[in-house]
């Protein structure tokens, strides 16, 4: 069954896979993980697929590739800061 992680939640999902690890095993391992964005949901699994890198070292290279794959919608309104206003 399948599970559904808030963006800001990813941290423990990507901790449970041992680094380094391929694209491929992120994908696979990660195939049942649906990210809750701010406008929509994205697959986990899916988005590292696109990836240009072949293997992540550490949990931190992987969550910046995440966050590099997200489309514009993701954490918000496009072009908005939160420390603005």
């Amino acid at each position: 069954m399948g599970r559904s992680v808030h963006l800001n939640d990813i941290e423990p999902v990507l901790e449970e896979l041992d680094y380094p690890i391929s694209r491929d095993a992120v994908a696979d391992q990660c195939d049942d993980v649906t990210l809750v964005l701010a406008d929509g949901e994205e697959n986990l699994g899916d988005l590292v697929a696109e990836s240009g890198g072949d293997e992540f070292s550490s949990m931190d290279d992987l969550e910046s590739e995440v966050f590099n794959l997200l489309p514009r919608h993701a954490v918000g309104e496009p072009y908005q800061s939160e420390g603005e206003g």
